[in-house]
């Protein structure tokens, strides 16, 4: 009998086990969503603690999951270019590739500003940001890959084109924004026109009908 209670004893004690992982997850998720937060509105000097007390959790468990706040913004910064790539992969199915590509990037310039401001922080505090998003990076650029690429198949990009031009042209959009009074609209004016110089040689840019004025004398 003792012999068969062994033999059961793992068994049994497994659901607490992914009790606690699933747990753990979950109070990991908690605390990056609360740090997202709490950067975005009080700036890369907040506190670990403000960061815990958004959370609804203990110090004790920021720092099992983030022994620093250095690994906390790292792993921030990581899960921003996560959803990035979700969010490029979840695009690539659409039936209008060129306006997929542009929502992307779109999406990308509203996070710029955040991202630009926890590398910059990760930076410095002496972390090696590149080294530390290089694997997420390669995930994204493959993402961009293929939206880019769908493009060029629908005819709507010219095919001359190639991820690491796009990066930089989107990189100068993104920067020349930063020093503008409207910086969204700055930014957005910028793509439109990157994007209609994009466009394949003989594909004309859609341009609006203009309603004609009654009464207008007609040309002979």
């Amino acid at each position: 009998m003792d012999s068969d209670v062994k033999q059961r004893s793992p068994a049994a004690s497994q659901p607490d086990t992914d009790d606690l992982r699933a747990d753990a997850r979950r109070n990991r998720c908690r605390i990056l969503e609360a740090a997202e937060s709490v950067f975005t509105t009080k700036g890369m000097g907040a506190s670990t603690e403000e960061v815990a007390t958004a959370a609804s959790v203990g110090i004790g468990t920021v720092f099992r999951h983030f022994p620093t706040k250095s690994a906390l913004l790292e792993a921030l910064l990581i899960s921003k270019l996560r959803r990035l790539v979700d969010e490029a992969e979840g695009l690539s199915s659409s039936e209008d590739p060129r306006a997929a590509l542009f929502a992307f990037f779109t999406k990308m310039f509203e996070q710029s500003s955040s991202k630009k401001a926890f590398s910059e922080a990760l930076a410095a505090a002496g972390v090696d940001v590149r080294g530390a998003t290089l694997e997420t990076k390669k995930e994204l650029g493959r993402a961009i890959g293929k939206l880019l690429g769908n493009a060029q198949k629908a005819g709507t990009v010219r095919k001359d084109v190639e991820v690491p031009e796009l990066m930089a042209l989107m990189a100068g959009a993104f920067h020349a924004a930063e020093h503008a009074t409207n910086s969204r609209e700055t930014a957005m004016r910028a793509l439109g026109i990157i994007f209609d110089g994009l466009r394949p040689e003989g594909v004309a840019r859609p341009r609006p009908r203009r309603a004609s004025k009654a009464g207008a004398p007609k040309r002979g």
